[in-house]
Formats: C-alpha cells, sequence, structure tokens
C-alpha cells in the first residue's frame, strides 16, 4: 500500500504507474490471471447482459481474458470508443470478437466508431473501469483526462441508481490507504485486484 499523504495528485499518478509498470511480463500475465479468478464466477459478471471493458494500456491490468469469457458465454461486450467532437466525448460500443481495431489519438486501439453500434451508458449491467489508484471505500484515481467521469456524471443528479455497476480493475500495487476525492468524481462500487475485493461500504 502506497502511502499518499503528502502526495499530490500528479505526484501520486506518476508513482503509481510506475510500480505498474515496474511488474515484469510474466508478472502481468499472473495478474490478468488472477483478475480472470476474481471475477469469472462473481454474480456481478455472471447475471451482466451487457458489459464495458477496456483494452489495457501503460501497464494496465489487462481483462482481456474477461473480455473473451464474457463473449464466450454470449453476453454483449462493449469498448470506450473516443469521438472526435467533442474531444472530451466518450461512449461505449459494442464489439465482437475478430472485429478490427485502431488507435486512438492516446494509441489505444479501439473500434471504429459507429453511432449505431453505441449503447447508453445508464443502459449498461457492469462497467470495468481501468485507473491509476484505488482506496478501499470507492475512491478512483485515474488519468486526469476525466472521460469516465464526464460520461458517468449524470449518476450525481439521481439520487438512487442501479445501474451500470462500476468496478474498478487493478493491480496490487495501485491500492492506497485514501484518496482525496474531487466532486466530480464518481464513486465505485468496488474494485477488484488480481488478489481481492475491496466493496465499497
Amino acid at each position: 500500500m502506497t502511502d499518499t499523504a503528502s502526495l499530490t495528485r500528479p505526484q501520486l499518478r506518476r508513482v503509481l504507474r510506475d510500480a505498474r509498470r515496474a511488474l515484469s511480463p510474466a508478472e502481468q500475465r499472473l495478474a490478468a490471471r488472477g483478475l480472470y479468478r476474481q471475477l469469472a464466477q462473481h454474480p456481478l459478471f455472471r447475471r451482466a447482459r451487457h458489459i464495458a471493458l477496456y483494452l489495457p494500456n501503460d501497464s494496465e491490468i489487462d481483462p482481456r481474458l474477461l473480455l473473451r469469457e464474457a463473449q464466450r458465454r454470449g453476453k454483449r461486450t462493449y469498448l470506450p470508443v473516443l469521438h472526435a467532437w467533442p474531444k472530451t466525448k466518450m461512449a461505449f460500443q459494442r464489439f465482437e470478437q475478430g472485429e478490427k481495431l485502431r488507435p486512438n489519438r492516446f494509441r489505444i486501439p479501439e473500434p471504429r466508431v459507429s453511432l449505431a453500434r453505441q449503447r447508453p451508458v445508464w443502459a449498461l449491467d457492469l462497467i470495468l473501469l481501468p485507473l491509476v489508484g484505488f482506496d478501499e471505500v470507492g475512491g478512483r484515481l485515474g488519468m486526469g483526462g476525466g472521460f469516465y467521469d464526464r460520461s458517468l456524471a449524470y449518476q450525481g443528479r439521481r439520487k438512487a441508481w442501479k445501474k451500470p455497476r462500476l468496478l474498478g480493475l487493478a493491480h496490487e500495487c495501485q491500492k492506497v490507504e485514501r484518496l482525496a476525492q474531487a466532486s466530480w468524481d464518481v464513486p465505485l462500487q468496488g474494485t477488484v485486484s488480481d488478489r481481492g475485493w475491496y466493496l465499497a461500504p
């Protein structure tokens, strides 16, 4: 667990990104299998019919085993895609096995943008989010672009919501004691690492 007391958010991002980048390819593969074991048989994953995931970048924990498992079970899977305009907009688009990908402006692979294949975020059952850091009470530190927070901002205007369920995915080394949350941060229901679950109270 990283001590965060004296670090700013940019400093903390740097420290935690360095920690996950320090993992060897073998450690990354082990972590991906550990993540799969944590989630594949969990009721939240089993019951979800529409699941958004991501493709790993910058040493993020790899959820592709879960992506393939979801497709094998006949679930509908979605990946984030960035819109050309406005540049701050992100949507979730249906992704099928074997579909060709192309790099977006951050060099992250994504499907070719198709409005007809996108699903409203509130109509998804489960979103598995990447992150840079997390704590045990639903706090998430992202890359700083705010794409997920903007996509999920509608939840702050509703007193009660059930969908989608939001779970962060992370290496255990990305866990911190407590994250200070900004007013625009959207809290998670919990985070799943390669070693366990951290559900928010």
